[in-house]
């Protein structure tokens, strides 16, 4: 069962951003959107991944979709195909919601919200039914659940109709919210909330990080993870 961990927070919140210190031999990306990632190099690094049927080969590191079903399909050639492969990333996953929702946006009743859920769901649980040696990162917005004297935020879904049928940060092991600090001094800092602050829905097991607030570094969180697991 690979490892699931949620990244959560509104744009601009540094999320694509803390891919920049894994190694892209070892990374793949799927993107809802086809935006890459904010980083130095990024079109070199993550080349558009492409299958050679013809010789049976394929190549590149990043893929644009926004179908479940292509989407399973890839993450499972990942995990049967690419053994280099360690962190596959699910980068903009709210919109897998929200295109669908915009697609489906003159139908009547409830149940293309239950799709919704559905979906969301199946993207998930492909993940957690992927090899042991993957981590499976979502990175997706969050909404305010709460009011503007007393914030709550969650992972953002397509309506209340998904949160009555799922939801998704129980299916999650880690789940990190994103802040952006200004220091007067060091200027403005990307960081990772890594337990709930009463605010949030963020957590990770308990001890895993020392610290509430940790840099937005993704290579630094599956390292941690694996020390952790192994009980270094």
């Amino acid at each position: 069962m690979a490892e699931l961990i949620a990244i959560v927070g509104e744009s601009g919140s540094g999320k694509t951003t803390s891919i920049r210190n894994l190694n892209p031999e070892e990374t793949f990306i799927i993107s809802t959107t086809g935006k890459r990632p904010g980083i130095k190099g990024a079109k070199k690094k993550y080349p558009d991944f492409k299958i050679d049927k013809e010789n049976k080969t394929m190549t590149g590191n990043f893929y644009t979709s926004a179908n479940i079903e292509n989407i399973k399909q890839v993450m499972k050639l990942v995990n049967a195909k690419m053994p280099n492969i360690k962190v596959l990333i699910i980068d903009d996953f709210q919109y897998l919601q929200a295109f669908e929702a915009m697609a489906r946006v003159d139908e009547k009743g409830y149940s293309k919200f239950t799709d919704m859920a559905k979906h969301a769901y199946e993207a998930l649980k492909t993940g957690m039914d992927m090899r042991d040696d993957l981590f499976i990162v979502v990175s997706t917005h969050s909404e305010n659940t709460g009011d503007n004297l007393n914030p709550y935020y969650k992972i953002k879904t397509q309506g209340k109709m998904l949160d009555s049928v799922i939801t998704l940060e129980g299916l999650f092991t880690y789940v990190f919210f994103t802040r952006v600090l200004n220091d007067e001094s060091d200027g403005v800092k990307y960081k990772f909330l890594t337990n709930s602050d009463g605010t949030c829905t963020a957590k990770t097991p308990m001890g895993l990080f020392e610290d509430l607030l940790i840099d937005n570094d993704l290579d630094y969180v599956v390292k941690k993870i694996t020390e952790y697991n192994e009980g270094e």
